[in-house]
């Protein structure tokens, strides 16, 4: 599946000199540095994850992860590109053992929802099960059952689909990842088309 894909590192957006520091939900006791954002930091469509996957080696190497990997191909070949794309996260830190996950991604959803305050994406997509719980506020939520519509959540237009992890452990999704990166695509080409119609009348 990645084997004529090119993945690479996008730029990493800095974090917020007030939260630099920030202790509230526990998570700095992991030792992991916090991951603000990545991608264009302006972008129509921001992509919603649980928590950034390591951007360093044991030896301090720059890598891209299998997560990384994956959306980015998805990306691509459903046309869009880097520049149309923000990333960010529920947690801004990856936790590295054992933490109170309802409490922390409760604490963390107050970054997010600054984020998206001030970035006001035109188009949001969830990935996994954490990130469409978290940001939908429903701990039933499912992917496997939710994924292929669009959902209003707080004013944003909303879809969701599989972690692109989970699509790395069983390739038979990528089909499905592939037809939810389409539905976002198709939707933001009508965007732009919209736009463009408004604009010459």
């Amino acid at each position: 599946m990645m084997s004529d894909f090119c993945p690479e590192r996008w730029f990493e957006e800095s974090t917020p000199d007030d939260y630099k520091n920030c202790l509230e939900c526990g998570l700095y006791k992991h030792g992991s540095r916090m991951v603000w954002g990545e991608g264009n930091p302006t972008a129509p469509i921001m992509i919603i994850l649980d928590n950034p996957g390591a951007l360093e080696d044991r030896d301090g190497n720059s890598i891209v992860c299998g997560t990384r990997q994956t959306l980015q191909r998805a990306a691509s070949d459903v046309g869009l590109r880097k520049e149309d794309l923000y990333i960010t996260y529920i947690l801004k830190r990856r936790p590295v053992r054992a933490y109170d996950k309802n409490q922390t991604r409760q604490i963390c959803m107050n970054h997010l929802y600054e984020q998206i305050s001030v970035k006001k994406p035109k188009l949001i997509l969830c990935l996994g099960n954490v990130a469409v719980q978290s940001f939908f506020q429903n701990a039933e939520a499912d992917v496997k059952t939710m994924r292929g519509s669009w959902y209003d959540i707080q004013g944003y237009k909303t879809a969701v689909a599989y972690h692109p992890l989970a699509v790395r452990r069983r390739p038979n999704l990528w089909s499905l990842f592939f037809s939810d990166w389409k539905i976002v695509a198709d939707q933001y080409e009508l965007i732009k088309t919209n736009v463009l119609i408004e604009q010459k009348e």
